[in-house]
């Protein structure tokens, strides 16, 4: 048994303490918002995970020195955007060489950096990270549907480390040492998942989201090989699984916002009807950045920008991707 503690009390951060849980370990979930952790240690149910139940030994908690101090795990689970600000509260608390492993997928808007480069800069560089990231919905890793996940870093023992404390039988963890790569992945594809949802709010098929995951991973490989990242990484769990995963699953906040946006609803009370934080939305601006950063054109992701800017309407964003110069496929 290790103590590990669960920063976020999201449905991923929820769906992961409850699978720690189970698999013998000592969990503590933490949130800042006291009406959200009464609600769970009283009804030991998510709102957003209704056929979970959470284990009475799940400790809820308010105080972040408590949920970080002696463990052998921490686990951030809060949304990309608060990932700094979490960190910085709980640097005071934060051992030498503390293991972490992060689930937030994103980009910081600005300094470009990904999930677990803000935590080595915030908590130094002693912290091992680990990226955990691939076709994980919660809502089905909750309730123990065979999973297949990457714990991405270049700290390769850490990798196994995490590989070993969350590995069962319907979870099963890859390692793998390009975690810029895994993150990149993670961030990009949920910016591609709008435009699946927009696609299918528009009443188009299967042809066209199919086009889009295919188009969409040469975009996010094409910009990740300019960055350094191994190419094989973006054709696997990390890459095209998630991506697949979240282009089509009725579970993908991103699909259910680009859907609302396809059938004429403006982003602003897209975003507002789905009710959770939509990440591909949070990583669009670092997207655009780091496209021009390093020269790469990424079509798909900049006619999500446009539809979000106003520039385009949803039907006009897909008349100009299908008309544009005629090329090669490699």
């Amino acid at each position: 048994m290790k103590h590990i503690g669960v920063i976020g009390t999201g449905t991923w951060g929820t769906a992961l303490a409850v699978h720690l849980a189970q698999l013998g370990h000592k969990v503590t979930a933490w949130s800042p918002i006291p009406e959200e952790l009464e609600a769970l240690a009283a009804t030991h149910t998510h709102p957003h995970l209704p056929y979970t139940h959470v284990p009475e030994s799940i400790a809820m908690e308010g105080d972040l020195g408590l949920t970080c101090t002696d463990k052998d795990l921490l686990v951030f689970a809060v949304p990309s955007v608060y990932v700094r600000e979490t960190a910085l509260r709980a640097k005071p608390y934060i051992k030498e060489g503390q293991l972490i492993a992060d689930v937030a997928k994103g980009i910081e808007e600005g300094t470009l950096l990904t999930m677990t480069e803000i935590l080595t800069e915030v908590l130094g560089p002693s912290v091992r990270t680990v990226a955990l990231s691939g076709p994980t919905h919660a809502e089905e890793v909750a309730v123990n549907i065979p999973t297949a996940i990457v714990a991405a870093s270049p700290d390769v023992e850490a990798a196994k480390e995490v590989q070993d404390l969350f590995m069962s039988p319907t979870f099963r963890v890859y390692v793998n040492d390009d975690a810029h790569g895994v993150e990149l992945s993670g961030a990009l594809k949920n910016v591609v998942a709008l435009a699946a949802g927009i696609s299918a709010g528009l009443g188009y098929g299967d042809n066209t989201i199919a086009a889009i995951i295919s188009r969409g991973i040469a975009e996010i490989s094409r910009l990740g090989t300019a960055m350094g990242c191994r190419p094989e990484t973006f054709y696997g769990l990390a890459g095209i699984g998630d991506l697949v995963v979240t282009c089509y699953s009725r579970h993908s906040r991103n699909h259910q916002a680009g859907s609302l946006i396809g059938q004429g609803v403006p982003p602003a009370e897209a975003l507002q009807k789905v009710g959770m934080v939509v990440e591909g939305v949070n990583t669009l601006p670092a997207a655009v950045q780091l496209a021009e950063k390093y020269g790469v054109e990424l079509p798909i992701i900049f006619a999500v920008r446009d539809v979000f800017s106003g520039t385009l309407t949803a039907r006009e964003a897909v008349t100009e991707l299908m008309c544009r110069q005629k090329r090669t496929e490699f």
